[in-house]
């Protein structure tokens, strides 16, 4: 069965880039609060803390108490930044969060099944503008890390047999949800190998956030709906999507 948004059925609520610290936490828990009212499952698409260290993941952890509908997430940039990626997925998993990296889950939903993949994703740009695995060995390093990161996600998304199929990212994986961002930073904020994987393997909608600066609606060339839900972009808590058979 192929599902599609719409009205009723399986709803999803989706958010990125909250930058959680100490100071934010109480906001944070109050603008999440009514998420698990509005929704089935929160899908959050990286940035979640300021700079990826144990004491924002337990605020983080703190201000995820509110919520009762599962959550799934992606680590961004600011979360990787101290190179405790691991720490902070321990910390979430405690409370009940999650983590994909290339991973793949499912749960049921309202009698239909519900299936996420997950990746940070990478940078290296899109047709026109791109990177290329050629040259010096740090450039070669880059794209061989945006092209393994889409790969695992293709693996992800094939991985999964359910009704409904997202991609949660953190980098963008089209250049359409980029527009308003200055055209010479696309290639650190997305690349087209995870349009391609997508595309590859088919998704009902992607999920990313990291383009503060850009806009919300995209689709990829294969035609599956792409949405920027980066706080600044969405000016709101979370965004939800409903998908109906």
């Amino acid at each position: 069965m192929t599902a599609r948004v719409g009205d009723g059925g399986i709803r999803v609520a989706a958010a990125a880039d909250l930058h959680v610290e100490r100071g934010n936490v109480s906001a944070w828990r109050d603008a999440l609060e009514p998420v698990s009212d509005h929704s089935d499952v929160l899908l959050l698409a990286g940035d979640l803390t300021q700079n990826g260290v144990a004491d924002e993941a337990n605020a983080l952890a703190d201000v995820l108490s509110v919520v009762s509908v599962p959550i799934f997430a992606v680590l961004g940039n600011h979360d990787l930044h101290m190179n405790a990626s691991l720490e902070l997925r321990r910390i979430l998993e405690r409370q009940g969060v999650c983590v994909l990296e290339g991973e793949h889950a499912q749960l049921r939903v309202a009698g239909r099944s519900l299936g996420i993949a997950g990746s940070t994703g990478f940078g290296g740009g899109f047709p026109g503008a791109e990177a290329s695995e050629f040259g010096e060995p740090e450039m070669k390093r880059f794209v061989c890390r945006a092209r393994r990161m889409s790969e695992r996600l293709q693996g992800a998304l094939e991985a999964l047999d359910s009704d409904v199929r997202i991609a949660l990212l953190h980098y963008a994986p089209v250049p359409d949800t980029l527009v308003g961002e200055r055209l010479e930073i696309y290639p650190f904020l997305g690349s087209h190998y995870l349009g391609r994987a997508v595309d590859a393997a088919g998704a009902d909608l992607v999920l990313h956030g990291h383009a503060h600066l850009g806009c919300e609606a995209g689709k990829t060339p294969g035609g599956v709906a792409v949405r920027n839900v980066a706080q600044p972009v969405i000016r709101a808590p979370y965004r939800v999507f409903p998908f109906a058979a």
